[in-house]
């Protein structure tokens, strides 16, 4: 069975599944026009299309054409998609983008010199080869960071083949010179253009998948935190602490809750503004943050309301942390707000029973707060899980 394909055929096909994943691209642009990440990768495609469409008519057209422009086009599109992926993780620095851009301007430079130079197609093949897959190096970081989704992984890994098969190529093209143009039918160009063309069906299907994916985990987020404060909001708290409190019934181990207000917040807001108001919510969730662990859980009840829950903390470690807070809080004044502020806290700790729910903890804590209140605010106060009898426990 005859497996040859014909070159012209296979630059003309890959040219039209860029242009196509082009067309797509600008329509979803249209409403992005701000996005760097659809940007850069859209200006990839325009120059993965020219390249493509260029190397169909070689032989047809002037060789500065459809070898100098066409490969250098191709290392401009393959400098703008890895910036693009770049972005889409959040990784694209100012630094970055000046690395990339000189990298490519170096690697044109040296691809137009060997041109002039030694203009052995075997050489040219080389050179663009391992110029790719450095440029695409970056990239494995999609598959060793842990924190990245499956198919951030799968996506690293398509990147990782190129990365591979471009380097053989590169390494076929000084060893066996005569195998390594895809313009020579055999079983070398056959391979080499169905690879080509999984990347491109791949790459391009994956990069929209990963846009959908970043769209999707901007409206859990959305869905999910406070928009002020970034702390969250009480339906995702509500949902995270009935597993908490699941998992800790089981172990039988304590955790803690702390529920607080600002103190005369109301005031804050008639005597400065609403504005300054906003800017003390900020502040008190930046401080506190600091203090709290990955696993602790802080969320905005509305208003100037917070609580917290500290699995596996018991009254010493939650002791600690109120502590913590009220000396943070109680230091030196943020430079931007125009007054001072404090909070009143209420703290309980339990080991919960498989009925505890969120709202039994609210309750028991609300009325620790309300002493702290009584109290003469600033300050904060141990309650205990209501049952008949139980009073709460002032703590200094």
């Amino acid at each position: 069975m005859d497996w040859l394909l014909d070159a012209k055929t296979i630059f003309i096909a890959l040219g039209i599944g860029h242009l196509f994943t082009l067309i797509l691209i600008s329509a979803y642009w249209h409403d992005h026009t701000k996005e760097v990440t659809v940007k850069a990768f859209f200006l990839a495609k325009c120059a993965q299309t020219a390249t493509w469409f260029l190397q169909a008519f070689r032989g047809e057209i002037p060789d500065l054409l459809s070898i100098s422009l066409a490969n250098s086009i191709l290392f401009i599109g393959a400098s703008f998609e890895i910036l693009a992926i770049m972005s889409l993780q959040k990784e694209l620095r100012p630094a970055t983008r000046k690395i990339y851009f000189i990298v490519t301007l170096l690697s044109i430079l040296g691809f137009q010199l060997i041109v002039l130079l030694y203009n052995k197609e075997n050489w040219r093949v080389a050179y663009s080869s391992f110029i790719t897959a450095a440029i695409v190096f970056p990239v494995y970081r999609l598959v060793v960071v842990k924190a990245h989704t499956l198919l951030m992984k799968i996506m690293g890994y398509l990147y990782l083949f190129v990365i591979a098969s471009s380097l053989v190529r590169g390494t076929v093209a000084l060893l066996v010179p005569a195998k390594s143009s895809l313009f020579t039918p055999g079983i070398f160009q056959t391979i080499a253009f169905l690879a080509l063309y999984i990347v491109m069906i791949l790459g391009n299907t994956g990069f929209i998948l990963l846009l959908k994916e970043k769209a999707d985990q901007e409206l859990i987020r959305l869905a999910s935190y406070d928009d002020l404060t970034g702390t969250l909001n009480r339906r995702t708290f509500t949902s995270h602490a009935v597993q908490y409190l699941n998992d800790y019934a089981k172990r039988k181990q304590p955790l803690s809750y702390m529920l607080f207000d600002i103190d005369w917040f109301k005031a804050i807001n008639d005597t400065y503004g609403h504005n300054a108001g906003d800017q003390v919510l900020q502040d008190l969730t930046a401080r506190i943050k600091q203090i709290l662990g990955p696993d602790d859980l802080f969320v905005r009840y509305g208003g100037d309301e917070f609580g917290i829950l500290l699995p596996g903390k018991d009254e010493a470690r939650s002791n600690e942390v109120a502590q913590q807070i009220k000396e943070t809080l109680n230091g030196p004044m943020s430079s931007h707000l125009p007054m001072k502020y404090t909070i009143s806290m209420g703290v309980l700790t339990v080991v919960p029973e498989p009925r505890t729910l969120p709202e039994t903890l609210y309750t028991s804590c609300d009325k620790a707060l309300y002493m702290a209140k009584n109290n003469g605010r600033n300050g904060w106060y141990r309650g205990r899980v209501e049952e008949p009898g139980t009073q709460v426990q002032p703590i200094d």
